[in-house]
């Protein structure tokens, strides 16, 4: 089943609206705080007083970004500000003064007035055609008019006022998806970055993302090489001596050549051991041979923990999206069975609209946080190579929920059934 977003229903739709006029209205409170602002910025003394004001402003606007990004997921609202120096006060007020997406917000303030109306115009009709009707019914036996000039003395009378209440009615139905349509639309066409903006930020994050990704690399590399050096290679330098004792004393100590042969025998065993494993924490022969699917569900018959495993995959990914995946699920399970206390895990993989979902879930206590040094931020690193993401959910008393997405094609069919339980 490939994965769609689904479109909000009414009652979704009214209260992400409700939480965009939220944000319009903290908006506009801000207001004397930026004009002040703006004019202290003439005296060293208002420069942290614009810092703190951009940052609430900031705080806002993003809020808004997320909420329009959450109603219309196919049209995201991406905040692109300039990175802020870490230090000094001029350095910083100058980065918030010459960046586009600081203007931005500032004219999403200035047009929150407009955006308000936009967005309650047709509630304010549905409500007002309500009052209309319970006044037709009820409120006029206990009201002296409405609205100041209507005033029955008869249910007859009364109910005439059903005729303005149904045409408020209408008008307020014809106009919702069109006010409704026009506020989200205007304040996206506000908040969402130039594609000369949009253009900076990928390529700034395209550079972060690629000294990760060296970074990264180089230290597996060394790690490679640190296992080869102390394991496999000090085995083989051991196999290589017992086998030259064994040519100098065959002919003399046939016995003490025999036991240096056995010997010599099990280190090649191990050997091969310490190079298989070694291969496997590069790249699972199962991986190769099976795909994502089976490549995790031998994964799961092998831990010690109950793990089932669910897919939709009609087809492959390509090899390095493949392997990233495996081992982010990989690690996600073992960061499980070591810190969660989960007596079960869920591992589902999905694919739809060109990209890859993976969901991982246990019963474990929660609290699960990325920080810098963290498992989880390590998987983000990793994913974020190729624009995939990470979303982690894990409130204290859990479940954790950890969601991976990366945008991807497949291509080869699958070998294995679509779905099955480890």
């Amino acid at each position: 089943m490939a994965t769609t977003q689904p479109t909000p229903g009414p009652l979704t739709t009214l209260a992400y609206t409700l939480l965009l006029v939220s944000h319009n209205t903290a908006a506009f409170l801000l207001t004397p705080l930026v004009l002040a602002s703006s004019l202290l910025t003439l005296i060293w003394i208002g420069l942290p007083f614009t810092i703190l004001t951009a940052t609430t402003l900031r705080t806002i606007a993003n809020a808004q970004r997320t909420t329009l990004t959450h109603l219309n997921p196919h049209q995201p609202v991406p905040a692109t500000y300039r990175p802020m120096p870490p230090t000094g006060v001029h350095a910083r007020v100058r980065v918030i003064l010459t960046d586009p997406t600081t203007w931005r917000d500032i004219l999403w303030l200035a047009s929150a007035p407009l955006l308000t109306t936009l967005a309650l115009l047709s509630y304010a009709l549905y409500a007002h055609a309500l009052y209309q009707t319970l006044y037709a019914l009820i409120l006029w036996r206990h009201t002296t008019d409405l609205y100041g000039f209507i005033t029955p003395h008869t249910p007859t009378e009364a109910l005439i006022v059903l005729i303005p209440a149904t045409l408020t009615l209408l008008l307020a139905h014809f106009l919702h998806p069109l006010t409704t349509h026009a506020h989200h639309q205007l304040a996206r066409t506000i908040l969402a970055p130039s594609e000369k903006a949009r253009l900076t930020a990928r390529v700034a994050h395209l550079a972060t993302s690629r000294a990760d990704t060296i970074d990264t690399q180089a230290a597996e590399i060394r790690r490679i090489e640190r296992d080869l050096h102390d394991g496999a290679q000090a085995r083989l330098v051991a196999l290589g001596m017992n086998l030259a004792m064994a040519e100098h004393i065959i002919d003399t100590q046939p016995h003490n050549a025999k036991h240096l042969l056995a010997e010599a025998r099990d280190t090649t065993r191990q050997a091969l051991t310490e190079l298989r494993d070694l291969v496997r924490g590069i790249h699972p022969p199962v991986l190769v041979e099976r795909g994502l699917d089976g490549a995790v569900h031998a994964l799961a018959l092998t831990h010690h923990l109950p793990i089932t495993v669910t897919s939709n995959l009609h087809g492959r990914p390509a090899d390095p999206v493949e392997s990233a995946a495996y081992f982010a699920i990989a690690e996600l399970l073992t960061n499980t069975a070591k810190h969660a206390h989960a007596t079960h895990a869920w591992v589902h993989i999905n694919h739809g609209r060109q990209r890859l979902v993976i969901t991982v879930t246990d019963n474990g206590r929660g609290g699960a946080h990325p920080t810098p040094e963290s498992g989880l931020s390590g998987i983000a690193r990793r994913l974020d190579s190729f624009d995939g993401t990470m979303n982690t959910t894990s409130p204290h008393g859990g479940p954790t929920i950890v969601t991976l997405e990366i945008p991807c094609a497949l291509s080869s069919p699958k070998t294995l059934p679509s779905s099955a339980t480890a």
